[in-house]
């Protein structure tokens, strides 16, 4: 006789499902290093099938159609880095000068920490060293981050060929991989990933050119220098969900420290920042990034926080889509809508205790009133 797991009492369903969680938590962990650039060039091949699809309606060739669109891709792409390169070229030309400002910024501040709080020069250089030797680890992970990212930037071309070309292959191995009775919940689940996902990619990438002009704008305009260069940063920055914001303005305000006598310019960048800030997460995420991918706050900040535990910055990047299509996924499944709805934004006007709690209380009255 066949034992299910959901016919069992409630301690034995939790441990089996957080066992699972476990095993498949242990399993992203170890694979990171195979599945993030997996991850990365399934999301970029949904973005540009459509267009591959576009160019195979001319008649021109599978093979050719792929690697013209990503050759568009990487001509974007290359473009953008261009335009940055320049930027950074005359940044550092004046590395020398900023460099002898942040000296001199940095003795008048142990000055005041010796006058105000009597901690002697010396005391607070051996902290200095002992927190730098402290952060080596840190920065060894940093470095490991960075070749990471160079592995992936290699590799990406190979699996984003590779995905398009075998696109059918793939789709109809997730067709036959479930009954023929699931195939209508397969179609909807495929459809609803792939307009979920391409949504969100072009909207996070309008997002970030409307964000970039405001923040170069400003930078401008308070004349702190490199500003372009600064405000493009923050825009990309700003892709990490919630705490790329706070990095993107720590640089400016940094940067104005070292460049600036007074703290005004500070002050204005701060204001600034919270104003583009603001337009941004109550203007254009809504509107532009995508009404498909519907995660609520909290959850939101959650899986951002758990994405980096788990594979870093890549993480969090990859964990609001990620957790978009689990929801999809969710909600057609009858044994886990439950979780969809968790995961959504659509908020409840009351709880189901309410509606149980209120019917308890009326049984308990209708009694006293027949006595009586």
């Amino acid at each position: 006789m066949q034992v299910k797991i959901k016919d069992q009492p409630f301690y034995i369903q939790s441990t089996a499902v957080l066992f699972g969680l476990i095993l498949l938590v242990y399993v992203l962990s170890t694979l990171a290093d195979i599945l993030v650039p997996l991850a990365f060039a399934a999301f970029l091949a949904i973005l540009l099938n459509p267009l591959c699809n576009r160019l195979q309606r001319y008649k021109i060739p599978k093979f050719l159609a792929i690697v013209i669109a990503m050759l568009i891709m990487i001509l974007a792409i290359a473009t953008v880095f261009y335009f940055l390169s320049t930027q950074i070229v005359q940044f550092g030309d004046s590395l020398p000068m900023l460099q002898k400002k942040f000296e001199s910024i940095t003795t008048e501040l142990k000055n005041w920490l010796q006058t105000t709080f009597g901690l002697e020069i010396a005391k607070q250089e051996q902290m200095l060293k002992e927190a730098l030797n402290h952060s080596q680890a840190m920065v060894g992970r940093t470095l490991n981050g960075v070749l990471g990212t160079l592995a992936i930037i290699f590799l990406l071309p190979v699996y984003i060929f590779l995905m398009l070309f075998y696109k059918t292959l793939i789709l109809n191995f997730l067709y036959e991989v479930f009954s023929e009775e699931n195939s209508k919940k397969v179609s909807d689940v495929l459809s609803e990933t792939k307009t979920a996902i391409q949504s969100y990619i072009v909207g996070l990438l309008i997002e970030m050119i409307i964000v970039a002009i405001m923040n170069s704008a400003a930078l401008v305009l308070l004349g702190v220098k490199y500003g372009i260069l600064i405000g493009c940063i923050g825009a990309i920055l700003n892709l990490i969900p919630y705490l790329g914001g706070i990095i993107a303005i720590a640089l400016p305000v940094l940067m104005a420290t070292v460049t600036k006598d007074g703290y005004s310019t500070q002050l204005g960048i701060i204001i600034a920042y919270i104003v583009i800030q603001f337009i941004d997460n109550n203007i254009l995420v809504p509107r532009i990034v995508s009404s498909k991918v519907q995660i609520n706050a909290l959850m939101s900040i959650i899986v951002v926080l758990l994405g980096n535990q788990l594979w870093g910055v890549s993480g969090m990047f990859l964990s609001i889509p990620f957790v978009a299509v689990l929801k999809i996924i969710f909600d057609r499944i009858d044994d886990l809508k439950p979780w969809g709805k968790l995961l959504g934004d659509n908020v409840p006007t009351h709880h189901m205790g309410e509606k149980w709690g209120g019917r308890s209380k009326r049984k308990a009255v209708l009694p006293d009133k027949a006595d009586s």
